[in-house]
Parts: C-alpha cells; structure tokens; sequence
C-alpha cells in the first residue's frame, strides 16, 4: 500500500464553493490527474477503489491528484440555503480554472464519470490548452434528461429520488443480482449525501444541454470545429444503463473490448463526432454501470496504455504495440526481452489496420 498526503481545500469560485481533495504534489511539468464523480456518489465512493488499487497507485507515483466534490456532494456538507440556484453544469465546468490556479496546476488528465465526465468535456471544450488528455465513463453528451429514461425502468415507479439515482447507475439485472453492492451504494445515496443538495445536482444534470461536438474533417476544419483536441478515452460497461448513449454516439470508431479473461478485441469502427484519430472506446465486457468500482484492474491497466499513449512512459509493466497488420494486433510487457530496439509506443486512438476483431492476449 502507497501512502500519498492528502490535502483539503475550499475553492472560492465565481460560481460558488468547490471542496477538493490533492493527493500527492505536482511532479515537474506533468499534469495533474483531476476527477469529477457521478450524481449520487462523491470522489471517495466513486473512485476510491480505483485510486486505491495497486497498479493504480503505481501510477499515482508519478503523477498527482486531484479530486472534485460537486457543490454540497461531499461527506458531511451542510444543506443550502433556502432559495439558493444550484450551478448549471456549464457553470460548473467554469469552475475548474479556479481550482487550478488556487493549487497552481498547468494542465490535467481528467477522469470523469457520468455527469462528472460530462463537466470535464465541457470544461475541456472550454480551455483546450489545460486539459491533455480525458478519461470519459458513462458520458452521455445529449440534452435529455435521465429522469424519464430512468423512470421507464423501474418497476412500479415511486418518486423516491434514491431510487432514481440508483437506475442511473445501475442495470436492471444489477439492481436483482450484485446485492452487496447495490445494498452498499443504496445506502450511501440515501444516507451519506444530503438529499436536497443531490436532488439540486441531479436536476442541474437533468436539463443540460448538449454539447454539440462536431466530428473534425482532417485537413479541412480541424480548427474551426467544436470539439475535443487532446486524447480521449471513453469507458462504459457492457451491461451498463449508459452503454446506448456512449456507443450509439459512435459510428466508425477503434475500441477495445475487456472481456473476463483480460484479453483483448479490437474492431475499427468510426466515430461521429469526436475526432476518431484521438479518440478510443472501451467497452468492458462483463461490468456493469460503475466499472472504475467493479473492475478498477481492468480500467487501471487501460489508464497505463493510455498515459503511455500520451508521451508519459513510466517503468510499471506497460503494455506496448510492437507489430499490426491487416491481420494482427500484438502486445508485450515494455520490459520484455521481445521488444525491438526501438519498439513502436502504443497509441490510444488511430486508425488500426485490422477490419475485423483480432484477439490479443496479455502478456505480464
């Protein structure tokens, strides 16, 4: 177990208070990792498991972090005041340079889930030059709301906001299977987050509006279209409740699938929005609406090929690509005897040249 300082902060910003949790210092001139939870969760119940996995805090060694509470989400926040306006979700996204120039952060790799990975699009859509790379789990960058989507799937619907919350999260045969886990966060909805603050920040995800990225054409407007211009990795679990909105917004577009045996199969498909030359998806076979929670070996090994995409090679077992054709995607551990020289580094995103699944097996 790595032990990493913690630091707290209450960040004045022109939105509102933001209360922030900094894991470790700065290191040089690397960004720093900045994350934003979901409705209904807090950065410790949505990502603790995940940061406090081993391959995780390898990673961590070298890199600080920062964790986002949204308004009144964290542990022990006091109620508003009455007639208090909760921030839009653009306006919480403009809340983030403020978190950065308190704490003297340059530049982020940003994990999101939910409506947090909404918030860091939009914040990264905002300020392209702070933000390096993004982490994007269950996004779902249309206006709709959730409510009546997750109304439509309860069973004799109720009111009960809990409830709600629990379907955004969660599919239908995760709510009757994984009772452990269900029993763990029903509880923690209901009885750790303050139930007026989670019911203003699940009403400002509600009415967001979309966040009209545009697909770049290469070589023709690259700079003149709205969307995102560092890597993006996007994440949903394949039995996840956000798994039609993160890949119906895909077209043509490369993705990884996890299955359970930690292979992995590749597909090239084309995305319809985000630039597909940057942009990778993983769809996580045999995981379900929180896999930073469920699988956080599987995501954490995914956040070390995706750093190392971007430049930022550390000696902890990465994976790289050393050969593809029209027929074969190949991996080796970064240490391997196997490697060339001068071994082709792998890269998140691209145009892969197999049109077909091909099978990859981890070698560590």
């Amino acid at each position: 177990m790595v032990y990493f300082s913690l630091q707290e902060h209450d960040i004045e910003t022109p939105h509102g208070v933001l209360h922030v949790t900094m894991r470790g210092v700065p290191k040089g001139n690397r960004p720093v990792i900045l994350t934003y939870h979901d409705i209904g969760l807090n950065h410790k119940s949505c990502f603790n498991t995940l940061f406090n996995y081993e391959d995780m805090q390898e990673i961590t060694q070298h890199f600080a972090v920062v964790h986002v509470d949204a308004p009144g989400q964290q542990e022990g926040a006091p109620p508003f005041p009455s007639g208090y306006r909760y921030p839009t979700m653009d306006e919480l996204a403009e809340m983030l340079p403020s978190v950065m120039t308190q704490l003297k952060v340059n530049s982020v790799i940003g994990i999101g889930v939910g409506a947090g990975a909404y918030i860091l699009t939009r914040f990264a859509l905002n300020n392209p030059t702070l933000v390096e790379g993004l982490v994007l789990i269950n996004i779902d960058p249309c206006a709709e709301g959730w409510i009546d989507w997750a109304a439509s799937k309860l069973s004799g619907w109720t009111s009960n906001l809990v409830d709600i919350v629990m379907a955004h999260h969660f599919s239908t045969d995760e709510l009757t299977e994984n009772q452990e886990l269900i029993q763990t966060y029903r509880l923690h909805i209901a009885q750790d987050i303050n139930q007026d603050n989670l019911a203003l920040f699940c009403g400002s995800y509600q009415y967001r509006r979309d966040l009209e990225i545009e697909r770049p054409i290469v070589g023709l407007n690259e700079d003149t279209v709205n969307t995102l211009t560092c890597p993006a990795l996007l994440v949903v679990g394949d039995t996840s409740p956000a798994v039609e909105a993160v890949v119906s917004y895909l077209l043509l577009f490369p993705f990884f699938e996890l299955s359970s045996n930690f292979s992995f199969m590749f597909k090239v498909e084309c995305n319809s929005r985000l630039n597909p030359t940057k942009t990778t998806l993983l769809k996580m076979a045999d995981c379900g609406g929180l896999p930073q929670v469920v699988q956080p070996g599987k995501l954490a090994e995914a956040f070390k090929y995706f750093v190392q995409g971007m430049g930022y090679i550390m000696n902890v077992g990465l994976l790289v690509l050393v050969h593809t054709d029209d027929a074969c995607v190949c991996f080796c551990n970064a240490n391997s005897p196997l490697l060339s020289p001068v071994p082709k580094p792998f890269t998140m995103g691209g145009t892969l040249g197999c049109s077909h699944y091909v099978s990859a097996s981890v070698l560590l």
